[in-house]
């Protein structure tokens, strides 16, 4: 999530951006609509706008709109600046924050805008089949397993069953279990009351409580050591835990969505993981084909990432070459749709003219795919999302 903040960055501002960082935003500061234009216009891009109110939204507005840039603004300004923060929603803000800030709030929007930003787009039968899967077991409560290659695309397909539940309302929080530390882990899920180790200076809300009532994703749930297991197979029994450090037993209602890029399976039969953990998760398994296997989503995709990123750096692409379009099919694509997305990306900041050229030194010649997947469809064809498909029916 890339995040620009345009404002006076003064103590609220400061503290919003520390915020923002904390929940693994990429945060840049503009002091003004000039400067956030500039930006903008570097192809550093930004997901997400954060405006103070004090400036001229509209006007911010007309001249991203004018640059053919298209990017979410979020308004902020001091709480009890009413008329503000409805003139600020007039103006075109998607989003009030009142200041000071509150983290639960920050992670919010952020989660939201990053949900918008992710739509499942297939055409592949191969993909259908997940589709139509997902469809279905949305609207239990039933733990999911989602396997798949990394980059394959599983907390997209997370978070597309969480909007289609009945806690689509509440929070949708993420946590990346290999990417935090074993130590901290624990505390990362189940928080900690201050004094609960050295350097708990106070209390901290775990993932599952903020998670309440909402959907908690569990991504690369294979990586979570065998103690800790044991604790997370208790809430997902009982649902209840207490923090640590803690006597206080705390109850949640979460639905709990897990990820792996391993074979559990496997990981039972080495004693790396729980058998009664796996089962637990393992209610509704959904795996997601490689890219290589979803060759008639390339095109779409590929459409779909070039409309993505040109309009947050207000390029004008017209069209993708042939040769490119070549070169992307022979590919075999062995980091799957976010390697796709992040060629592309690349591509469309670099680009020189209306028509997209991909560098073959943007990819990996050792994954030259042995059969060229067949580009069946021209690249400005029409993407249809998942939502659009509803619409028609």
């Amino acid at each position: 999530m890339r995040l620009l903040i345009v404002g006076t960055l003064k103590g609220q501002l400061t503290l919003a951006t520390k915020y923002a960082m904390d929940k693994g935003a990429q945060v840049t500061h503009a002091e003004n609509a000039d400067q956030a234009l500039a930006v903008l216009r570097s192809g550093r891009g930004a997901d997400l706008l954060m405006v103070d109110v004090a400036l001229d939204i509209a006007s911010l507005v007309t001249r991203l709109t004018a640059e053919h840039i298209h990017a979410p603004i979020v308004a902020c300004g001091i709480d009890t600046d009413a008329k503000a923060a409805v003139a600020a929603i007039h103006a075109g803000a998607k989003e009030y924050i009142p200041l000071p800030p509150d983290p639960e709030m920050i992670a919010a929007v952020l989660a939201a805008v990053a949900d918008d930003d992710r739509e499942m787009v297939w055409r592949d039968e191969s993909m259908g089949h997940v589709v139509k899967l997902a469809q279905q077991i949305a609207g239990s409560d039933a733990s999911v397993l989602i396997t798949g290659e990394s980059g394959t695309g599983k907390e997209v397909l997370a978070r597309f069953v969480h909007a289609r539940s009945k806690r689509a309302k509440k929070h949708f929080i993420s946590v990346n279990c290999a990417a935090i530390p074993e130590a901290l882990l624990e505390s990362e899920l189940f928080g900690h009351e201050k004094g609960a180790f050295t350097g708990a200076g106070e209390r901290r809300i775990g993932r599952f409580e903020l998670a309440d009532g909402g959907t908690l994703f569990l991504d690369e749930v294979g990586e979570i050591p065998l103690d800790m297991q044991v604790k997370l197979l208790r809430v997902l029994q009982e649902r209840e835990f207490e923090r640590a450090g803690g006597s206080q037993t705390i109850r949640v209602d979460v639905r709990v969505v897990a990820a792996t890029n391993r074979d559990l399976l496997q990981a039972v039969g080495e004693g790396k993981f729980r058998q009664d953990l796996y089962y637990r998760l393992h209610v509704f398994p959904v795996t997601l084909p490689p890219l290589r296997e979803r060759a008639g989503d390339l095109p779409l995709l590929i459409h779909h990432f070039v409309q993505r990123h040109a309009a947050r750096i207000g390029r004008r692409i017209e069209r993708v070459s042939d040769a490119t379009l070549a070169r992307l099919a022979g590919y075999a694509w062995p980091g799957n749709v976010r390697e796709l997305e992040n060629v592309i990306e690349r591509a469309v900041i670099l680009a020189r003219g209306p028509e997209l050229e991909v560098d073959a030194a943007f990819l990996d010649p050792r994954a030259a795919a042995a059969t060229p997947a067949a580009i069946e469809a021209p690249v400005a064809a029409p993407v249809r999302t998942l939502e659009e498909r509803e619409r028609q029916h």
